[in-house]
């Protein structure tokens, strides 16, 4: 009888960003060193050439260079006026911004719970929480897959209320044909380290193809200044500077290319972890992500489901054995401790909840090896057959 020995053991991080420099390096020092000769890093060349390229490969008309993804919800809530007495709709299931730019600017946030299945915001949902003080409809394109936007549009546009969509995630996903970034009435970028496009530092992006809203935001970025020294309303230092734009242009062509390969990754795990054994989600084992239909998932994070009750137990059983995992996130946003005043309590959200108590995401970077895709798809597959 033959048997087929396990793969080696090797560490596994949950992302390695030397080994994406390592291909860049020369390119990059190369136009860096040319923002230093230059002694411009605040908006100029750089920058307005970086925007230019975000405009064209997203599809919008205006590309806004932002301090981060953060202040781009931010700045575009300053520019449509949001502030107290002011709700604005949201995910409960997401990186904190997404409500915290929200509170920042004296609103409420309003949360509709999730799709079991995308993660993202439930369309089904959505119409019965807005009221008339209802302002923004903010989206997330949660883990680099984009929520399902025609239902969300529908409302709005019946509503009179815009949309923002947050891709902060999602730079390069599509729903039906379109990209993130040209799906709502704008849209917010980060370029935060560990993105698919990340930065050496923060950095982050609006894109609009609204003419007004964009020269707003122009001059939001800048303390509401429109011309120098002379504010028309108070906004804030939100700049994306030079050093930031030069290395982001210089990824953006492999941009492509590294979704490509995480979504390859995402697929070979998977079929490694059912070739070795993996148990199914019902039975204690792992629920893979699928991409919904229309969308082009760009695998910001690869987030399964642990099924039993297990998933604090797989992450442990990972790390000793050198394999990295996060969970995004522990705690849904209604049961953050910041917003108590909001009388979020357990069990109005479930569906978020559950994902809070049952995701994992794992690695899935562009450079992962064979041989650490392997041993990661066997690990998992142990760590499934456990629960029998």
């Amino acid at each position: 009888m033959t048997t087929t020995s396990a793969p080696p053991a090797v560490s596994v991080p949950l992302l390695d960003l030397k080994k994406q420099y390592a291909t860049l390096k020369d390119e990059i020092l190369r136009v860096t060193g040319e923002v230093y000769e230059s002694q411009g890093f605040i908006l100029g060349p750089r920058v307005e050439a970086f925007e230019k390229a975000i405009a064209a490969y997203t599809g919008a008309k205006h590309a806004i260079g932002m301090s981060s993804g953060t202040d781009s919800q931010l700045a575009v809530m300053m520019a449509l006026g949001i502030g107290p007495g002011d709700d604005v709709v949201t995910s409960p299931y997401t990186f904190f911004a997404s409500a915290g730019a929200v509170a920042r600017v004296g609103a409420r946030p309003v949360f509709v719970d999730i799709d079991p299945e995308t993660f993202n915001l439930d369309p089904s949902k959505l119409e019965r929480a807005l009221t008339a003080k209802t302002k923004l409809i903010q989206p997330v394109h949660l883990y680099g897959q984009c929520a399902d936007m025609d239902p969300i549009r529908d409302v709005a546009k019946r509503k009179g209320i815009p949309v923002l969509e947050d891709a902060c995630q999602s730079l390069g996903s599509a729903y039906k044909g379109v990209k993130a970034g040209a799906l709502g009435d704008s849209c917010a970028f980060s370029f935060f380290p560990s993105k698919n496009l990340g930065g050496f530092g923060d950095g982050g992006m609006v894109t609009t193809s609204d003419d007004a809203l964009a020269a707003t935001l122009r001059a939001m970025r800048m303390h509401g200044e429109t011309s120098r020294y002379h504010h028309k309303f108070v906004g804030g230092n939100f700049r994306l500077d030079a050093l930031q734009a030069a290395v982001l242009h210089v990824k953006l062509p492999h941009l492509d290319g590294w979704a490509g390969a995480r979504r390859a990754n995402a697929k070979e795990i998977e079929r490694r972890y059912l070739e070795s054994g993996g148990l199914p989600f019902e039975r204690g084992g792992l629920k893979f992500p699928r991409e919904a239909a229309g969308r082009h998932h760009v695998f910001n994070q690869f987030v399964v489901r642990v099924g039993g009750g297990r998933r604090d137990s797989l992450k442990e059983f990972l790390e000793k054995r050198a394999i990295g995992a996060a969970i995004y996130y522990p705690v849904p946003l209604h049961l953050q401790e910041c917003f108590a005043s909001l009388g979020g309590k357990a069990g109005d959200f479930p569906e978020s909840e559950r994902a809070a108590k049952e995701t994992l995401a794992l690695p899935v970077f562009p450079e992962l090896t064979e041989a650490q895709k392997a041993f990661l798809a066997a690990t998992l597959a142990e760590f499934s057959r456990g629960s029998l």
